[in-house]
């Protein structure tokens, strides 16, 4: 295989949208996300109760979804809460939304 040298630019959308991608891509991840975006808010102990896995598990999904900012915990010591991010929500959902619903031109 030929290797190059070449720098890709790559605009501020291609960018979101692949953090974002990276994040949802696990099935665990797309579950809590559609449980969030169902209720106004949710704490850690109550998502392993609907989510059969161990919270250590659970957490480290969490953490995926957080750092790209999907979603936003408030902690209430000894609990964690978490919400749907709403911007950054309307966001993916824009990126995605218009990667699926156009056609492009791609250049090279």
């Amino acid at each position: 295989m030929r290797r190059t040298d070449k720098h890709i630019d790559y605009s501020e959308e291609e960018l979101e949208m692949a953090q974002f991608a990276k994040a949802l891509g696990h099935p665990v991840r797309i579950k809590i996300l559609m449980l969030l975006e169902s209720q106004s808010c949710c704490f850690t102990g109550e998502m392993t109760a609907m989510i059969p896995l161990a919270q250590s598990t659970v957490s480290q999904h969490l953490k995926a979804l957080h750092e790209v900012g999907l979603i936003q915990g408030e902690i209430s010591p000894p609990r964690v809460k978490y919400c749907i991010n709403r911007k950054n929500w309307a966001k993916a959902r824009n990126l995605f939304g218009k990667f699926f619903a156009e056609k492009r031109a791609v250049s090279p």
